[in-house]
């Protein structure tokens, strides 16, 4: 079966990212991670077959967040700084979803957590913590978890 091609996601992502000061990038990353725990709660709703993994995907970015949070520590004045970058970042990915079945969602949310999982890996690789980069490389695993629990589903409603 021809798959249509999907947006890139992890490219309309990177950039506001890339937008971001490069010390804020992991905590503008962690909101994301929140924003994408909101959109799992949604997708459990519509496919309540599928709740039960798509509420544990869920947990695990709000897991990969906190530990994001506990990680890189954030005061006001820098939080306020990643609202504007995060308000368009969740516009234009919301638009994108808006465009596509509820399956093809499901397909690009994956790729977004495996490249999700690549730049946690990053920030482990940049971290001198010991403890602090072991909890990056285990939010890199928690993304692939569920880049492969999405991958699963739409294995499913593709039958």
């Amino acid at each position: 079966m021809n798959e249509k091609p999907l947006p890139d996601i992890a490219a309309m992502l990177g950039q506001f990212i890339s937008g971001v000061p490069q010390a804020l990038q992991p905590r503008f990353l962690a909101l994301l991670e929140r924003a994408a725990a909101e959109r799992y709660e949604g997708w459990a709703k519509e496919l309540p077959e599928h709740a039960p993994g798509l509420l544990a995907c869920r947990g695990r970015e709000i897991e990969i967040a906190e530990t994001a949070e506990r990680i890189f520590p954030l005061d006001a004045d820098a939080r306020a700084k990643l609202d504007a970058p995060l308000a368009s970042a969740r516009e234009a990915y919301l638009a994108v979803l808006a465009e596509l079945s509820l399956r093809d969602q499901l397909r690009v949310q994956s790729n977004g957590e495996r490249a999700g999982g690549g730049a946690w890996g990053a920030f482990a690789g940049a971290v001198s913590d010991a403890r602090a980069r072991a909890d990056l490389e285990r939010s890199a695993v928690l993304e692939e978890a569920n880049a492969a629990h999405l991958d699963s589903v739409v294995a499913r409603l593709s039958a």
